[in-house]
């Protein structure tokens, strides 16, 4: 039975939600031996313990970051350091440069070198260096090096996706997911800074995506493409639950880009992406709504017929932010109303308030479909940026 209904635009609960979610993993994922466990179940109890994901240690330190300056939390900088230790010397290749997907028994289990974990990285070391951790500064700059001379392809404007573990032979697949992350990873990286060079990638990369390439598809972002930045429409056609490149449209990521334009507008208005960000969650939310039970569906094909009808973790909380940045650009209610229809959701159905922390996925009538909480890459990263994003607009429009 879920707890009683808090109030979910108290910056008290907020605050509070996300020590929670802090403490769900903290100490348990300190690894004495370097970096963090990645595998959690139910309970808290700690799954598989070889696996060091790139994506989990990256998100765990942009949550002990933030916690550490937003919670006022000084014992959090110790818990990101320790992440960024582990970045240095289990992750990083030192003969290549760069750092691995996967690492199994300390050695690498996938040695590709991935856009989408180096935005992470990214993102870490720029949420770390506000929070002051020893050693973000220099990862800042390492991590922007590596995706300008590696990743970025100056001719398509966009990022390459994956490459060996040598750098020398790219995947023929283009992805607009990499590429988003890494527009979230360049604004936080510009607040860090200051330095405006961030802003300006961040504005060509949110313009071709959404502006350029969407509109090759019907005005919505789609995720797959070929080498030559052209729609595939066939690629894991057989494979809607892939984890990292499903296939179809995604709610989840309409509603995320919608708030990364409007977090970029803030700092550099574009005329076009007030629409654009309207446009992305309102077919979102037409399209992947669930009338029945609630919340919104995984991903719909492109002709609007849903595809997979599951509730993710991820998606309901871009979802929270999303109707929250809405709300405060607009003035508009309905957003707000909106908001608190996904809480109410989550906290009836996808939180734990037991135990604590999200479960990742739940059937379409709100039933779990697996017993490990949190597997590698998760961490709870998405709500506890969601309350995170929802605080600041609270304080910076309190009256």
């Amino acid at each position: 039975m879920a707890a009683a209904m808090p109030d979910f635009h108290d910056p008290a609960f907020l605050r509070g939600h996300m020590h929670r979610l802090i403490d769900f993993y903290l100490p348990a994922c300190l690894d004495p031996e370097g970096g963090y466990f990645n595998i959690f179940l139910d309970d808290g109890t700690l799954g598989a313990t070889a696996t060091r994901h790139l994506v989990s240690t990256a998100r765990f330190v942009i949550n002990f970051s933030i916690g550490a300056r937003v919670l006022a939390r000084p014992e959090l900088i110790a818990a990101a350091a320790h992440g960024l230790v582990a970045l240095d010397s289990l992750h990083r290749d030192r003969t290549h440069g760069g750092f691995y997907w996967v690492l199994r028994d300390g050695a690498p289990a996938d040695a590709a070198k991935h856009c989408y974990g180096h935005a992470f990285v990214l993102l870490a070391a720029a949420e770390a260096l506000r929070a002051g951790v020893p050693g973000a500064k220099p990862l800042l700059a390492e991590a922007w090096e590596i995706l300008e001379r590696h990743f970025w392809s100056p001719a398509d404007r966009l990022c390459v996706d994956e490459f060996d573990a040598g750098f020398t032979q790219s995947s023929p697949y283009r992805g607009q997911n990499a590429n988003m992350h890494l527009t979230d990873a360049l604004i936080a990286a510009f607040e860090a800074t200051g330095e405006q060079h961030y802003l300006d990638r961040a504005e060509i990369i949110a313009h071709r995506i959404c502006v350029d390439l969407a509109d090759t598809v019907g005005g919505l972002v789609w995720e797959h493409y070929r080498s030559d930045w052209s729609a595939d429409l066939e690629y894991n056609r057989d494979d809607p639950r892939n984890l990292f490149r499903p296939y179809g449209m995604l709610p989840g990521h309409l509603v995320e880009w919608a708030k990364l334009l409007l977090l970029l507008h803030r700092h550099r208005p574009l005329a076009w992406a007030p629409a654009r960000a309207r446009h992305f969650y309102e077919t979102a939310c037409a399209r992947g709504a669930d009338l029945a039970f609630g919340g919104l569906h995984y991903s719909f094909a492109p002709d609007g017929t849903l595809l997979d009808r599951d509730k993710y973790y991820w998606v309901m909380s871009e979802a929270i932010a999303a109707s929250a940045v809405l709300a405060t650009h607009t003035g508009e209610m309905r957003f707000w109303q909106d908001y608190d229809r996904l809480w109410t959701y989550s906290w009836n159905h996808l939180i734990d308030h037991r135990h604590g922390g999200w479960y990742r996925v739940l059937t379409e009538d709100g039933t779990r479909r697996e017993t490990i909480k949190s597997p590698p890459g998760k961490t709870d990263y998405h709500p506890f940026c969601a309350c995170h994003t929802v605080l600041r607009l609270l304080t910076e429009h309190a009256p």
